[in-house]
């Protein structure tokens, strides 16, 4: 079990020398740090001697560049850690200065304890060493006062020797731009970046850092929002703007705290980049280089200068899962996010006792009563809040006679039967009439969804969920532990909506419109699912929550 917060791993082996070494390295660290983890890289370097030992600045070269990428690619096996390279002592070869001796860098997560990979010549945790290593810490990083540290001893492959590799290349510059691992990076004074950055995860830290290793005065970060969210996978999942603009300037502030950041909204295809004058480079991915080319064409027409293009590979996720794509993405973390509890449940010691209630709703069309249908499969008692309603408006019906007393005996069938499609045109479009409706029958739906919950604890369930479009609207949120939505896009539900009602498109569209958004319910919503996929992996998606330990999903 990890028993600090955060740590900073110290890396003194050859970059060469250490690739191979990577994966028992921070297996060892991620058993001492749960959150956090700062690394440093400083090849070379001695802990054994009577001096003690300075930061100094560590040539930018491609091979460099590919190592940080390796780095984050490997750490992906990590997820609970969040891993931040610092930049610091990187200098590409025009800003190639030796570091201030007095300057001591804040970190936003101070380390706990400090770690190396720096192995003593008897193979010993030796004390000097370990204080040597601490002063160096201490020396350029702000740290917890009581600091630990551990010499990291992993069983190597290669049984410890000294085994050099040739990292693959991972960073692809544009021409004019030369390509070897020793080749010094150039560095530029002002450059940019852009991406959605939802939920930052490893590929999007190898973009970063090596925007940051490039600029030397100032980096523009363009973060999606707006119309370029639309087309983005599960988008009612997205962190906000600011939210992810937060997470942004810490990670970037921490990597290298002397750069100036301009984090803007990316509105356009452009964004900056394709107006700013004094923009130097574009840092783009193997996806959005295509992207990067027409900015370019884009700056080529209003006569400015092309930007020097780098092009960052793709990161492969070797845990993808069904459905998922196989690069490290923020669409696969959140996919990952169906079917899991995203907010504590509701305490409701009003309903019956022995009874854990669940909330199902969605956007017309969002595929609830097939949910509902593998949910009674499971066990659990189905409250159909449509067919209460249909109860309720029945003749004799609790009520019937409320709702012909207030719209009148024109809404009747020759029969009696109220015809809901005479009802409903009174009240679509009127606030007034509709509110009058509403006022009516969800306080009576809302009785005998209650009447429902007593015959499932006498037929001996534990579970129960009450399927409602309307959940929110009408309040029945108050009745339920959890509220599980379901999610799809706007044009899937449509095109359903069409198909099962027969309705044109305008009609499906004023259906939607008249509903709460699906990022409405999301943003009150315990769990998401989603029926975009085969029905097989919203399956999966529903038994993610139901098997949890806990009252919520006992199997009844």
């Amino acid at each position: 079990m990890a028993l600090f917060r955060s740590g900073l791993l110290v890396l003194t082996t050859p970059l060469a020398s250490l690739a191979p070494r990577l994966a028992p390295i921070l297996t060892s660290a991620a058993r001492l740090v749960h959150d956090t983890l700062y690394v440093h890289l400083q090849p070379g370097m001695s802990l054994e001697g009577p001096a003690q030992p300075l930061s100094t600045p560590v040539q930018a070269t491609f091979e460099v560049l590919d190592f940080i990428s390796h780095f984050y690619a490997g750490a992906n096996v990590h997820p609970h850690l969040d891993i931040r390279i610092l930049l610091t002592n990187i200098r590409t070869k025009s800003a190639f200065l030796p570091p201030l001796a007095s300057s001591v860098q804040n970190l936003a997560h101070p380390p706990e304890v400090v770690l190396t990979d720096f192995q003593t010549l008897d193979g010993s945790q030796y004390n000097p060493v370990k204080q040597q290593l601490e002063r160096y810490a201490t020396s350029c990083y702000s740290c917890c006062p009581q600091l630990a540290s551990v010499l990291l001893y992993p069983e190597y492959e290669h049984g410890g020797l000294p085994v050099e590799v040739s990292l693959p290349s991972t960073i692809r510059p544009s021409s004019p731009v030369a390509r070897s691992p020793k080749q010094p990076v150039r560095g530029y004074r002002r450059g940019a970046v852009g991406g959605t950055f939802d939920r930052l995860h490893n590929a999007h830290k190898v973009l970063l850092s090596v925007a940051c290793v490039l600029a030397q005065e100032q980096l523009v970060v363009g973060v999606a929002d707006k119309d370029l969210l639309k087309s983005k996978l599960l988008p009612e999942l997205l962190q906000s703007y600011a939210e992810r603009v937060e997470h942004l300037s810490e990670f970037l502030v921490d990597i290298k705290p002397s750069l100036a950041f301009d984090i803007i909204p990316l509105l356009d295809p452009y964004g900056p980049a394709g107006s700013d004058p004094s923009l130097e480079f574009l840092v783009v991915s193997e996806e959005t280089y295509r992207g990067g080319m027409a900015v370019n064409r884009f700056r080529l027409e209003n006569d400015l200068e092309e930007l020097a293009l780098f092009q960052i590979q793709l990161l492969h996720d070797l845990s993808h899962r069904e459905n998922e794509e196989d690069k490290i993405s923020s669409s696969s973390s959140r996919q990952r996010m169906l079917g899991n509890l995203l907010r504590p449940p509701y305490e409701r010691f009003d309903l019956p006792p022995g009874l854990y209630v669940i909330g199902l709703t969605g956007i017309s069309g969002s595929g609830k009563s097939s949910v509902a249908q593998r949910l009674k499969g499971l066990g659990a008692y189905v409250i159909d809040c449509d067919q209460l309603g249909h109860r309720a408006y029945a003749p004799g019906g609790p009520a019937y006679q409320p709702v012909v007393q207030a719209f009148g005996t024109d809404i009747l069938h020759k029969d009696g039967i109220i015809n809901r499609k005479v009802l409903g045109s009174r009240v679509f479009g009127n606030k007034k009439h509709l509110k009058m409706l509403t006022d009516i029958v969800w306080p009576v739906i809302a009785k005998l969804a209650r009447e429902e919950m007593e015959l499932a604890v006498a037929e001996g369930k534990q579970v129960c969920v009450i399927e409602a479009a309307m959940l929110f609207e009408a309040g029945w949120q108050s009745m339920v532990h959890e509220v599980w939505t379901i999610v799809v896009p706007e044009t899937e539900a449509i095109r359903r909506i069409r198909e099962r009602d027969g309705l044109s498109e305008a009609a499906a569209q004023s259906r939607l419109q008249s509903q709460m958004s699906g990022q409405q319910l999301v943003n009150q919503s315990h769990v998401v699912l989603s029926t975009l996929w085969e029905p097989h992996v919203t399956q999966l998606q529903v038994a993610q929550r139901w098997r949890k330990p806990g009252p919520s999903c006992r199997s009844a």
